[in-house]
């Protein structure tokens, strides 16, 4: 409990205490008063502070006035009755404003157990960086004072503070903080890092690409701290609600205190005021709204902590009701379904090839990829990339001589003396090679060694191996439809369709071709039904912007991710987006319990209290245990079952 906390909890103790000594004080009348108004103003002086400050400024109607209104008035009703021989209601009237501030604390504490939640997955900001002066020792800085270009120096065990590239240096980093995953990312010299993350291991030295503001730790800790700004259609609801359902309660109050003591004296019966003013006080006390209002926006805060902890940000809880509503999935392929990387997926070696190379020491396909990396051992090109990390090993570049690059064809080389050509089939015809098609799908080198074919290697674009997974689970969870729009072409798309179990694909799109197709989904769903688009967050802007809900796949360390999504999934697993789904509908259940728990019981309790059945006592457990119930339920928000 924070101090403020622990305060009001001495206070609880202290006017319980003395509720009860008092109960066996035999004291009557103004002393009896003065006694009780001790623990009344011990436990209730801040509620009537906040009353009169609430109508001080115009905002008359709410809990704080409510309770205010009667307790106030049982303590006055007492006072009347004991003036008149009867013994008051003293005990009843502080026991009223006691139990409320007992809720208050409740909720308090619960409200600080979900904030915890999200600071304790979002304690990323980072308190300084480490920049080398000019005799070479560290000097912590504030992140915000280091401008871009400067190198910063992260030890084992600290925060990444800025964005950058690493100029030197190997370690691991614990991206749990922002994917809620535990498996440790390895890292070395010339890949980006980003803020946020804990080195583990090695000593970085990195180069700082962006101003801390603009700092991927930045736009998160921006994010989840303005996620309450945006309602949800239930919160909005509530707000409204209580804000017509407040004044006509304390206005009923009023007439059940006047109306039928009016009418007794007009029929010439007693007036009987007591009695009808201390229904209408329980009325007040019944009528409370704490359960909704504190409850329903609980939930979907503890709704939204629950999904960072899995790494899922979403930056309203409007977007995580909606999201319960989802029945359309449209996805982009690459770095969404697939991997976005090319990799070696086939080698295919000649049999005149293997024949040639027996007895060298190699295995065929070991020969036929090394053969492709040194030949491609001078070029940057993506395709080059792949075969050269598919190889593995340590390529002597003194053994390639006489680089010949052919446009449109491929590449020729001299490697250890024997001369090597490596592309695609115009090169085979070029030089005259009958050679073996490929019915793969995906990008193919073929190969020629000293005027021999020698096999061909395919490289694709590999699907996730959770994809298959995450759409099996989207369908589980009530998908109507699953549709992949990519502008790779015809063949790759339905292969990758066909494998995942997709229900539609549109392939060669250009971007604006993606948005009509969105556009045409959007007009086929239902009216209470809503599209969430699945993108990379880079090249897909306009297309999250146009969906009911865009959600950026693979968004770790993507600026566009972060601004044009309305969830971000901040590692790039898809079956995430299903677990998004779960969080939402079981927020939205939770919410709805407590709405119709909350108003069946306070319907049931006012009729009585009305009817003066129901005592303070019952008003008690109308408002407050009302209250401690629905905030116990809406704490089940934050437990998320992966």
């Amino acid at each position: 409990m924070t101090k403020k906390q622990k305060k009001v909890f001495i206070r609880i103790i202290i006017a319980a205490v003395l509720i009860v000594v008092l109960h066996f004080v035999p004291v009557q009348g103004y002393l009896r008063f003065l006694l009780y108004l001790i623990p009344y103003m011990i436990i209730g002086y801040d509620i009537l502070r906040k009353a009169a400050l609430g109508i001080a400024h115009g905002e008359v109607f709410d809990e704080n006035f409510l309770m205010a209104i009667a307790t106030v008035g049982a303590m006055l009703l007492g006072v009347y009755n004991e003036a008149h021989g009867q013994e008051g209601e003293f005990a009843e009237g502080v026991a009223v404003m006691l139990f409320y501030q007992i809720g208050e604390l409740f909720q308090a504490v619960a409200v600080g157990k979900s904030r915890r939640n999200i600071s304790a997955l979002m304690d990323i900001r980072p308190d300084y960086a480490n920049v080398e002066n000019e005799d070479g020792e560290l000097e912590q800085v504030d992140p915000d004072e280091v401008e871009i270009g400067t190198v910063i120096v992260v030890q084992p065990g600290e925060k990444i503070p800025i964005d950058g590239v690493i100029v030197s240096g190997n370690s691991t980093l614990n991206t749990a903080a922002l994917t809620g995953e535990s498996v440790p990312r390895e890292v070395r010299e010339g890949q980006e890092v980003i803020s946020g993350c804990v080195n583990l291991t090695g000593l970085l030295r990195v180069e700082t690409t962006k101003e801390f503001g603009e700092s991927t730790v930045s736009k998160i800790l921006d994010l989840v701290e303005n996620s309450s700004m945006k309602k949800s259609k239930s919160e909005n609801f509530i707000t409204k609600f209580a804000r017509y359902y407040t004044p006509a309660v304390c206005y009923g109050a009023l007439a059940l205190a006047i109306v039928p003591s009016s009418i007794n004296m007009v029929m010439g019966n007693p007036a009987n005021w007591s009695t009808w003013v201390i229904r209408a006080l329980t009325f007040l006390v019944i009528s409370c709204p704490c359960a909704l209002v504190i409850s329903i926006p609980l939930s979907f805060f503890g709704g939204i902590g629950g999904a960072s902890s899995c790494g899922i940000l979403v930056k309203g809880s409007n977007y995580l009701e909606a999201l319960a509503q989802t029945k359309y999935v449209v996805f982009d392929k690459t770095g969404t379904l697939t991997k976005g990387v090319f990799e070696v997926t086939k080698i295919c070696p000649s049999t005149e090839f293997q024949n040639m190379i027996c007895g060298k020491g190699y295995s065929p396909d070991q020969a036929l990829l090394r053969y492709a990396a040194y030949a491609e051992s001078y070029s940057n090109h993506p395709i080059s990339k792949s075969l050269k990390e598919a190889y593995g090993g340590e390529i002597q570049k003194t053994s390639v001589t006489d680089v010949e690059e052919i446009g449109g064809h491929g590449v020729t080389a001299l490697v250890e003396g024997e001369r090597v050509a490596a592309g695609n089939a115009k090169l085979m015809k070029k030089l005259g090679l009958t050679y073996e098609e490929n019915t793969g799908v995906g990008t193919v080198v073929y190969l020629a060694v000293d005027g021999i074919y020698a096999g061909y290697i395919l490289i694709s674009d590999v699907v996730k191996p959770e994809a298959k997974e995450a759409i099996a689970a989207l369908k589980k969870a009530g998908v109507r439809k699953t549709v992949m729009l990519t502008g790779d072409s015809k063949a790759v798309a339905e292969y990758v369709s066909d494998e995942l179990g997709l229900d539609e694909v549109k392939s060669e799109l250009l971007p604006a071709d993606k948005v009509n197709a969105v556009e045409q989904l959007l007009e086929e769903k239902g009216a209470r039904e809503n599209l969430a688009f699945v993108g990379d967050g880079v090249n897909d802007a306009p297309v999250l912007s146009r969906a009911d809900i865009g959600v950026a796949m693979g968004a770790l360390g993507s600026d566009a991710a972060i601004e044009a999504a309305d969830i971000v999934l901040m590692d790039d697993n898809p079956r995430k987006l299903a677990l998004a789904m779960q969080i939402s509908r079981k927020c939205l259940r939770i919410v709805y319990e407590n709405i119709v728990f909350a108003l069946a019981v306070k319907a049931v309790c006012l009729l009585l209290g009305a009817l003066g059945i129901a005592g303070m006592w019952l008003a008690i457990f109308a408002d407050v245990g009302v209250m401690v119930l629905a905030v116990l339920n809406a704490i089940r928000c934050l437990k998320v079952k992966a």
